[in-house]
């Protein structure tokens, strides 16, 4: 049977990965499938650097959007809905296009993965929540030091969970260890296409992208998800920019403190990011900014769909 193909942009935050997927879609006649596990939730734009209608140009995107804050989306939830839209975009005759920073979800989709279906531990998260985060970290790191070296090690709620699954399971499975036949990837394989920036250039990038959202409105998008409902310690567990600037409208920091704060731990995360896609040698790696290299990325494209 011949394989239906699909392309994958990926990379570190603030590489211009949704303008590139936009430019590759209108070349490919393609539609966008955002990867990203902040971006699915309403209202949580100016926060997650969400792509606007404008910027979007007319080509359609899934998976923004979909569900409240207040509810769990899981990478489990996010690979049976990405499964279902690829499908969709190829019996119209589209290009699917995956675009994210979420490596979760990316591999959950590119490499076949089943995830095991590990149950919520009450006992173990009442005890587990009376720990600092740093004391999360250490336990993670001593019964999984692999997963230790992937995950934000200030983010209670998924140093939690790591530990939960990690205590269930022995550790918390290998992407290779789980793959197995899935029956909505058989006629289909992706080409990867990852962004990259020499990281002076990414730093000023990561500066430059949330001094501008703070401009646009982003503390006060914030402050209206909690006004609205939303606790600070849901908050918390979106981490980076709903985590200090959550503590800034509690006036726990100041202003100054949440800045510097965010541009260290977004520059973290982007090296996190870097770390794990860097683990696929399959992926075809550009600097965005290069015009040759974009070109040879277009051209990688058109000979991969021939």
């Amino acid at each position: 049977m011949k394989k239906n193909k699909i392309i994958v942009i990926l990379g570190q935050t603030a590489t211009g990965k949704s303008d590139f997927a936009v430019e590759i879609a209108k070349l490919i006649d393609g539609e966008i499938i955002s990867a990203d596990s902040r971006q699915v939730y309403k209202g949580m734009d100016l926060g997650t650097g969400k792509i606007t209608k404008s910027e979007m140009k007319k080509i359609p995107h899934y998976l923004l959007d979909i569900i409240s804050p207040s509810k769990i989306f899981t990478v489990n939830d996010f690979q049976k809905k990405a499964n279902i839209e690829i499908e969709k975009i190829l019996k119209r005759g589209k290009i699917p296009i995956i675009c994210g920073g979420t490596g979760f979800y990316i591999d959950s989709i590119t490499n076949n993965t089943i995830f095991p279906e590990v149950p919520p531990n009450k006992k173990l998260r009442e005890e587990l929540e009376k720990e600092s985060t740093e004391k999360l970290f250490e336990i993670l790191q001593k019964i999984d030091l692999a997963r230790a070296k992937n995950i934000d090690s200030k983010n209670k709620v998924r140093l939690i969970r790591a530990i939960e699954i990690a205590k269930a399971l022995g550790k918390v499975p290998k992407l290779k260890n789980l793959q197995e036949s899935n029956p909505l990837h058989e006629n289909w394989i992706p080409l990867k296409i990852g962004l990259t920036l020499p990281p002076e250039i990414l730093k000023k990038r990561i500066k430059i992208r949330l001094d501008s959202r703070i401009k646009k409105g982003m503390i006060k998008e914030i402050e209206n998800l909690h006004t609205n409902g939303l606790s600070w310690k849901r908050m918390y567990s979106f981490g980076l920019e709903y985590r200090y600037i959550s503590l800034y409208l509690k006036k726990e920091i100041t202003k100054e403190g949440m800045l510097e704060k965010l541009n260290t731990e977004i520059w973290h995360f982007a090296k996190r990011q870097k770390t794990w896609f860097k683990r696929d040698q399959n992926t075809i790696w550009i600097n965005p900014l290069n015009d040759n290299e974009k070109l040879k990325a277009l051209k990688e494209i058109e000979k991969f769909l021939k």
